[in-house]
């Protein structure tokens, strides 16, 4: 298994960009809660990152709402199921943690699907802060709610939502 990675500049704070094996693997926002150890990310080396670095100026600059990038997510049967729905949710949109569950055909899996999200490793372009809670409100988000907030609002998905609640997840 043959990593790389890089750092960028976002509108979001530095974010370290990981490959395996040439494929995306990571996407890590400083601080962020379940950020492997950096001895784990690899060599420095932005080449496998171009496409990566094009769709998410183009994100930024509002030119693209969907990432159609290759995708290495290590986790178990049940992440995974929780990180191909996250993908689902369109630009702009919400859904709740008990939703998702529904959709997965574990409804009462809630907080199952909330531990899930927060293991997320590719941020934004796996869209995990799309996720909200039951009445709502923001809650817990691995790069912390801040963040959530500012990318819900970059994309207009915010409404009227009440404030952020405390980190459940």
């Amino acid at each position: 298994m043959n990593r790389r990675h890089t750092v960028i500049d976002s509108p979001y704070g530095p974010l370290t960009l990981v490959a395996t094996d040439g494929v995306l693997s990571g996407l890590y926002m400083a601080d962020q809660r379940h950020r492997p150890p950096e001895e784990t990310f690899g060599d420095p080396d932005p080449r496998p990152f171009g496409e990566v670095v094009r769709q998410l100026d183009a994100y930024y600059a509002r030119e693209r709402t969907e990432f159609d990038l290759p995708l290495r997510l290590a986790g178990t049967p049940f992440q995974r199921g929780v990180w191909e729905q996250l993908r689902k949710i369109p630009y702009g949109e919400t859904r709740t943690y008990g939703e998702l569950a529904e959709l997965l055909g574990r409804p009462g899996a809630s907080r199952a699907v909330g531990l899930a999200n927060g293991r997320n490793p590719v941020g934004i372009i796996v869209p995990c802060h799309r996720v909200i809670g039951a009445s709502g409100g923001l809650t817990g988000y691995g790069g912390g709610l801040g963040r959530k907030q500012r990318l819900l609002a970059f994309e207009g998905a915010l409404g009227s939502a009440p404030a952020a609640e405390d980190a459940l997840f």
